[in-house]
């Protein structure tokens, strides 16, 4: 079975999580802010030894993708990519809004009725989100937008939609009439699911360049007010 370890770092929280197959062998995780570049290597190298394991056994790193912090995805980026050019081993990538949604599916009872709107919360009243259905196929695909009382609006006639991550509170002050528009609190980013994720990537060997990955940004720059829905 596959020793694959996974990183988080596109928010505020740092965490890495350590699997064997299927099994989570240990997870360590730190939510104070600026904390990745300083903690993030003592971390990998303490999780790696208290597991009974060493670096070298390492089957893959997977890492967060984004969309998040710039700094954030920077250095698990380039941390991921270190690891694997050292140990001459895959890199795998999981979204970050994938892995926030994973979470919340694993929890949802009838998951097949709703669709699932994980949102980062980026400046003001913008934020990273997608929809995803059950499966975690995208209906809507990643993008940056600006929310606006109708935002969805379409979708949210047509079955419920569960918002959860550090943005979906500035939406819920919008939309809290809505019956249909559902809100799970408390969903932060962590490694155990981007770990997950990723070994079913590993499987289908659908492994990234190493030397040319770049996470998925979304920068400020290209936010234009998508907050309408499509429908």
């Amino acid at each position: 079975m596959p020793l694959l370890l996974a990183l988080e770092t596109s928010t505020t929280v740092c965490s890495i999580a350590l699997f064997k197959g299927q099994q989570l062998l240990g997870a360590s995780e730190l939510q104070i802010e600026k904390s990745h570049s300083s903690h993030i290597t003592v971390m990998i190298a303490q999780l790696v030894e208290n597991c009974g394991a060493t670096l070298h056994e390492l089957s893959a790193v997977a890492v967060s993708g984004g969309p998040g912090s710039y700094t954030g995805l920077r250095i698990g980026t380039s941390t991921a990519k270190g690891l694997c050019f050292s140990l001459n081993i895959p890199l795998l990538e999981v979204s970050t809004l994938h892995g926030l949604a994973a979470q919340v599916t694993a929890l949802t009872p009838n998951p097949e009725r709703f669709l699932f709107c994980p949102m980062l919360d980026a400046r003001r009243l913008e934020v990273y989100t997608c929809l995803l259905d059950h499966t975690l196929k995208e209906v809507l695909p990643i993008a940056p937008v600006v929310l606006e009382e109708n935002t969805f609006a379409g979708e949210l006639q047509e079955r419920p939609v569960i918002f959860f991550g550090s943005g979906a509170g500035k939406f819920r002050e919008m939309v809290n009439t809505k019956e249909n528009a559902l809100f799970v609190e408390g969903v932060l980013p962590n490694a155990k699911t981007i770990g997950e994720l990723a070994l079913a990537k590993y499987e289908q060997k659908a492994f990234e360049d190493v030397a040319y990955y770049e996470p998925f940004y979304l920068k400020d720059v290209y936010i234009t007010s998508a907050g309408k829905s499509t429908k």
